[in-house]
């Protein structure tokens, strides 16, 4: 195996307003290279930029580690910073500086760049009894509504409304404890009503709610911090309200998705890589997909090892809420499929629009057909590198895997959508092995 390659973990500081530079930058990716070495992942993007927001509900700083250096969280700190909070983005880790008295909009020029900042709306109605946040954006993969979040408020006391592209959420006396069911597990709406319970008078029961690592690190912090919850990492969450919160450090979980896109790296390009700082238990559906196609995958101290010394073989894959196969390594695992001997059936659940991406792979000579929510993919024995163009964080991810394995170069543009959920990807790739680099 080559000599293990360290990312690098460069960090700015974000005092300075958020800048939206790399827009137009692209990544050349000449294929045929095999990658190996050793890569460590950081905390989970969305794990950290939720911790950020519920930090909120202390006043004093609190400290946030293990912070990946990319673009949502310059967008966060500088919404954070709006909001009358002193923050600090330095050497991996996150400072929030909570005052008294915060302010409680959420503009659209942030909110629109990054969806996950209406995180803020529980959190701020808490603290303050009332909250405007800008209808959001962020990827470009499909409906994603608030009608659980808004549910979910109004059954705790809230009033809210929506008008002239703000919701807007208020609360004349403390919030008070619910029963919510939410008719899907949603991760959004189990923070929203999580976050705004912890604070209200009484005990709030909250069925069928989402189960991710991310949420359990999101009830650790606020367990840390003096919520009182139980249920955690269930399907079922009891928060009995508190009067108040206090500030506390916190390292945030790693990212599952991060590492599971290293691990099918590994796999495609016939390779050889060592994943730290990585739990296999929160990829063990992935992890087994890659061992049926022909991978070797190991737990090894604080990681995991995956190698692949053939080309892959095909695997389906049926996208559902943790502990189901993550929706975020659908577009990786299209493209090992892509060029995997066999084909194989890749069903979307959660999205309906993650398959645009698809057109971007079929100009590398993909074969992947498209119906509904489901996808037939038909291995090539090889792909043909030509310009394609990102679509969403995972979508970007997908098509430098698949560039990996291309012959020729092929110019991923879009690269603000990688910068936005990979920290220190090109030169990780780079120290792997890879033939990348960024224009």
């Amino acid at each position: 195996m080559a000599q293990p390659a360290q990312a690098s973990h460069a960090h700015r500081s974000y005092d300075a307003p958020v800048q939206s530079g790399s827009a137009g930058d692209a990544l050349s990716v000449v294929g045929g290279s095999r990658l190996a070495g050793e890569v460590r992942v950081t905390g989970a993007k969305n794990s950290v930029l939720k911790l950020m927001a519920a930090a909120l509900l202390a006043e004093g700083a609190s400290t946030i580690t293990e912070v990946p250096d990319i673009l949502d969280v310059a967008i966060m700190c500088e919404l954070l910073r709006r909001l009358g909070c002193e923050v600090v983005h330095a050497g991996g880790q996150v400072v929030i500086d909570v005052p008294a008295a915060l302010e409680h909009r959420a503009d659209y020029d942030l909110v629109r760049r990054m969806r996950a900042s209406i995180c803020v709306l529980g959190p701020l109605l808490a603290r303050c009894g009332a909250v405007d946040v800008a209808l959001p954006g962020g990827d470009n993969i499909g409906s994603r509504g608030l009608d659980m979040h808004v549910d979910g408020l109004r059954r705790l006391g809230a009033t809210v409304v929506s008008e002239h592209g703000y919701l807007m959420a208020s609360s004349r006396d403390r919030l008070r404890g619910a029963s919510i069911w939410l008719d899907f597990p949603s991760v959004g709406a189990t923070e929203t009503i999580l976050m705004s319970a912890v604070t209200a008078e009484g005990a709030t029961v909250i069925d069928n709610v989402a189960r991710e690592p991310e949420i359990v690190d999101i009830c650790r912090m606020l367990q840390q911090m003096g919520a009182q919850i139980d249920g955690i990492g269930t399907s079922t969450l009891t928060i009995e309200g508190v009067d108040a919160l206090h500030p506390v450090a916190h390292a945030a979980v790693s990212d599952r998705i991060v590492a599971g896109t290293w691990a099918v790296a590994a796999a495609m390009t016939c390779g050889d890589i060592t994943i730290r700082n990585a739990d296999p238990a929160h990829l063990q559906i992935a992890l087994d997909k890659l061992a049926t196609s022909g991978a070797d995958v190991e737990a090894v101290p604080q990681g995991i090892r995956v190698r692949m010394g053939r080309r892959p073989r095909a695997v389906d894959v049926v996208t559902l809420p943790y502990p189901g196969f993550p929706t975020d390594l659908q577009p990786q695992f299209i493209a090992l499929n892509a060029i995997a001997d066999g084909a194989a059936l890749v069903t979307e659940n959660l999205f309906e629009a993650r398959f645009r991406f698809v057109q971007e792979l079929a100009r590398l000579g993909a074969d992947v057909r498209t119906d509904g929510h489901h996808a037939l993919v038909r291995g090539r024995n090889g792909l043909s590198g030509a310009p394609v163009e990102a679509t969403d964080i995972r979508a970007g991810a997908g098509l430098v895997l698949a560039g990996l394995v291309a012959d020729g170069t092929t110019v991923v543009y879009g690269m603000s959508h990688i910068d936005r959920g990979y920290a220190g990807f090109v030169p990780a790739l780079q120290g792997l092995g890879a033939d990348v680099t960024r224009i």
